[in-house]
């Protein structure tokens, strides 16, 4: 009774952040200010790019485009805060707001990781059959394959926001930067046998079948580039999914080393440091992992400053 009267009167979260120093938080603030502004940038220029070149109008840039937006989605939910919060002396949260965050984070992240899946998909079709290529992957499908994963990402998010604040919380200082799953059930004041396990199956829906797919989809692209008699075509083939196969590396290894290893041998420190990797850095590495590694891209950049010079 008294812990469901703590999480009832508790009206707000205090976030210890990254450090307790003011000089090393001005350093942060500096740091993680030019990082978010770079994938702003970044990730606007491609979804910009994108729209006006009608050579990118194709499945790859369709999900690209979607996968920019949601890196932008999802660097907005926290650093904002986090910048705020290093220039402040008291780092807190509202109650409500911490929910909000803690769900849109989790949908935005189920939702890249389906996209991811399905961008490896894409190349596998691109790769094993592009003679049908066009066929198969036809604008209705693109369309239901971005629905699905908007949708598979929003749903595992809710379920997890519930079981985890249903919880009764028997503190109030969250040992993270965000409201993040695991720093939050560390307050609980009961048993959360459950939420574990919750939390595992969760990781397994939305980090390893998509990786399964991924996995499966880079095999068959192996094989079938093998069989390319030619090594120039060996080359552009294996170069059309370099790209992806790198951000999916970056984005898949932190966030399965954070969730899918036993809880007893995890640290807050050690998942701050994970955490800070697959919400701020590889959001702003995509843009430039996509652009610097893809002549269409790189194309679509001269172009579009080719036409503004003109216009000037």
């Amino acid at each position: 009774y008294m812990a469901h009267n703590n999480q009832t009167w508790m009206n707000e979260f205090i976030l210890l952040g990254l450090s307790n120093d003011w000089k090393i938080q001005i350093y942060l603030f500096v740091l993680f200010l030019a990082m978010y502004l770079v994938t702003m940038l970044g990730n606007f220029l491609i979804i910009h790019l994108i729209r006006i070149d009608i050579r990118l109008h194709t499945p790859m840039y369709f999900f690209l485009s979607i996968l920019s937006f949601v890196d932008i989605c999802y660097m907005n939910s926290t650093v904002p805060q986090m910048l705020i919060h290093f220039l402040s002396s008291r780092k807190s949260i509202p109650f409500h707001s911490c929910v909000v965050q803690l769900y849109i984070t989790l949908a935005l992240g189920g939702t890249e990781f389906f996209l991811l899946g399905a961008m490896a998909y894409d190349r596998y079709v691109a790769v094993c059959y592009p003679l049908h290529y066009t066929v198969i992957m036809h604008g209705g499908l693109c369309i239901a394959l971005a629905a699905a994963c908007w949708t598979a990402g929003f749903l595992n998010s809710l379920m997890e926001t519930i079981i985890t604040f249903r919880l009764p919380l028997c503190k109030d200082v969250i040992n993270h930067f965000a409201c993040e799953t695991l720093a939050v059930l560390r307050l609980a004041c009961v048993d959360i046998s459950f939420n574990k396990v919750m939390v595992a199956f969760s990781g397994f829906v939305v980090l390893m079948l998509p990786c399964s797919l991924v996995l499966f989809s880079y095999a068959q692209i192996v094989k079938a580039i093998l069989r390319i008699r030619s090594a120039q075509g060996r080359r552009k083939a294996f170069g059309t999914c370099a790209s992806h196969l790198t951000v999916v590396s970056l984005c898949f290894g932190a966030s399965i080393f954070t969730y899918m290893k036993p809880q007893s041998n995890s640290s807050a420190e050690n998942e701050k440091m994970l955490a800070l990797f697959y919400t701020t850095v590889a959001p702003m590495l995509n843009p430039m992992i996509y652009s610097l590694r893809n002549k269409e891209v790189m194309g679509a950049l001269r172009r579009a400053l080719g036409r503004f010079s003109e216009e000037t």
